[in-house]
């Protein structure tokens, strides 16, 4: 069993699609259906099921999947070990994310190369694409796009949208209880801050006045005591154990989290190493709507 092989079976798998992932390995697809065909009969198993939108895993692919996975990535760090890559990583993320989003990717990763070169820069999706764009990050996680002709742009996730606010319980209305109350957010040109502009526009509700606070577990705080409301995620409030909030309407409930690069990056081991950890930890590329 050879590592082009696995790489394909897991691209099938993630991808859900043959057709899809001998685009994504530059294949053709006879090719890629012959080695998930070897795969099977390598193990005499069924791995997949086939259907009119794709394929699926058995639960034997499952098992397959994952043990495949942990080789690739086993692969991925000896080729930089032995191939002496240079191991640095420039990675971005929103303001809204913090290093929450990648900090456990980033620990582990510390654990096999002691002396790892870090950047990792925050801000608006403006501000990373920017970055990005000028060759000071290489990678970066942002909530939604600007849709730059010279980005990159993979899907891998979506976040589930919430408002926080003082005095939040089963009975409260939300169009009442948004009315007139102060928006607070990380800064005026962040993607949270359209969302709420366009819920009170929608809903025809005056918005108060606009605070700006740069620090995620400030703007908590200030809305836990009653200075405003502020948009975040689920995951967000899960993890400062706010149980009560708000859920938004339908219509912008859900917000895309891209992964994104220059136009023709290529991952180097280290990169795909930190990607991989990065999805694997935070549930991304199987949470889609």
């Amino acid at each position: 069993m050879d590592i082009e092989n696995m790489k394909a079976f897991v691209s099938v798998a993630e991808l859900k699609s043959i057709s899809a992932a001998a685009a994504k390995l530059n294949h053709l697809q006879s090719n890629m259906t012959a080695k998930i065909k070897k795969i099977e009969n390598h193990y005499n198993q069924q791995l997949f099921m086939r259907n009119s939108k794709g394929v699926t895993l058995t639960k034997d692919g499952e098992k397959l999947y994952h043990q495949f996975k942990k080789i690739l990535f086993f692969w991925e760090e000896t080729e930089n070990m032995m191939k002496k890559h240079e191991e640095k990583l420039r990675v971005g993320t929103m303001i809204s994310m913090g290093g929450t989003q990648v900090s456990q990717a980033l620990n582990k990763l510390y654990q096999t190369y002691p002396n790892l070169s870090v950047t990792l820069k925050t801000g608006s999706t403006a501000y990373i694409e920017n970055q990005i764009l000028q060759g000071k990050i290489d990678l970066a996680y942002t909530i939604g796009t600007l849709k730059n002709k010279h980005i990159k742009y993979k899907k891998v996730a979506f976040e589930e949208m919430v408002i926080i606010g003082q005095g939040i319980d089963q009975s409260t209305n939300f169009e009442d209880y948004i009315y007139e109350k102060n928006l607070l957010v990380l800064s005026d040109n962040c993607l949270y801050l359209s969302i709420l502009r366009d819920i009170c526009k929608n809903l025809a509700i005056t918005q108060g006045e606009l605070i700006e606070v740069g620090d995620q577990e400030t703007l908590l705080q200030f809305a836990m005591m009653g200075m405003g409301i502020t948009l975040v995620s689920k995951r967000i409030a899960s993890r400062y154990n706010i149980e009560q909030y708000l859920e938004v309407p339908s219509t912008f409930r859900f917000v895309d989290l891209y992964l994104i690069t220059r136009l023709h990056h290529e991952f180097t081991p280290i990169e795909r190493q930190f990607i991989e950890l990065t999805n694997a930890i935070n549930g991304m590329e199987a949470n889609n709507r």
